[in-house]
């Protein structure tokens, strides 16, 4: 993102921005300071109101999300925007003007029969042999056009391709988290919308499965063990989780499971089960052979009610604690 501000602005906003980040208790790098100053400046609602709706539901702001919000609002759009959607158009205006290419080539054809046939019913040899010699230049022409489209088609089938692994490289930085695979925040607003634009009175749980002391863990044993820990959670709490459901990695120490037309009541026997199978894991390192200490988590569950925000209903979930 490109910012201009003059030296003056920047500088008052710079203090801010420093003052800002050690009240959130952030390290003062690249990411953190961006997103800050963005903040302090007061120009993105979005982001401002993403930063604000985490505050109030009593998480603290962490690298996992700073680096969530860097993505959401600094990163992707130029890629997707401008390579991919200029790709798409080129694509489109191909095989437009291969469809008015073959079109015009077959009203040509048209054309020299409509032209050529009276001729060929004529007594007279040489027309008839004229006309023959017309209409075979003609189909030579025509063939030799349709096997030109043949091979511009091919090679569009071969961008659409390219196009397809692009755009599913692309998904999956925009809606999965890279670290766990899981889903991300902004995966968990578009398929809520999807099911509740199905269906406004469906029933969707949610369970929040925050892991314990998970700040002490990677304080003791580096960011590396604590990404391998969060990654076979992640693994565990997926495994509960049918086709229908939506496991989410929310923030770097929580997940959250979203399940479609499933009741408070069923959802604490599933969150019990997650417990219970994440405790039971067991975590060695592979490069001292040291035994890990069992992770443990607390869980919070909640039914979305009607006319309820995704951030009113996750916040309320992770209140309702099971015992």
């Amino acid at each position: 993102m490109k910012y201009h501000d003059s030296i003056e602005q920047s500088e008052q906003i710079k203090k801010q921005v420093v003052a800002k980040l050690r009240q959130w208790q952030l390290p003062i790098n690249p990411i953190n300071y961006a997103v800050s100053y963005e903040y302090c400046k007061n120009s993105n609602p979005l982001l401002i109101a993403s930063i604000k709706c985490l505050l109030l539901s009593g998480k603290a702001l962490d690298g996992f999300f700073m680096e969530q919000l860097y993505k959401d609002y600094f990163l992707e759009q130029s890629k997707f925007r401008h390579d991919i959607i200029s790709d798409i158009a080129q694509l489109f205006e191909q095989l437009q003007q291969g469809c008015q290419k073959s079109t015009l080539s077959a009203q040509g054809l048209i054309d020299n029969l409509d032209d050529n046939i009276p001729a060929l019913m004529s007594s007279n040899k040489e027309e008839v042999k004229t006309a023959i010699t017309k209409l075979h230049r003609a189909s030579i022409a025509f063939k030799k056009e349709q096997q030109q489209l043949a091979e511009q088609l091919q090679a569009s089938q071969q961008h659409t391709k390219a196009l397809e692994i692009e755009l599913e490289q692309v998904r999956q930085e925009i809606y999965l988290d890279p670290v766990t695979g899981l889903y991300n925040h902004k995966a968990m607003s578009k398929h809520l919308d999807t099911w509740l634009t199905q269906d406004a009175n469906r029933t969707v749980a949610a369970i929040v499965v925050s892991v314990d002391y998970f700040s002490t863990f990677n304080e003791r044993f580096g960011e590396l063990i604590g990404d391998v820990i969060l990654s076979k959670i992640a693994k565990k709490v997926a495994s509960y989780v049918d086709d229908s459901g939506l496991p989410v990695r929310s923030a770097s120490d929580e997940f959250i499971v979203l399940m479609p037309d499933v009741d408070g009541g069923i959802a604490s026997e599933i969150a019990e089960k997650i417990k219970q199978g994440i405790e039971k894991l067991r975590f060695v390192s592979v490069q001292s052979g040291v035994r890990l200490p069992k992770m443990s988590v607390s869980l919070g569950v909640g039914e979305m009610q009607k006319n309820e925000g995704l951030n009113q209903f996750i916040n309320r979930s992770r209140r309702t604690k099971l015992s």
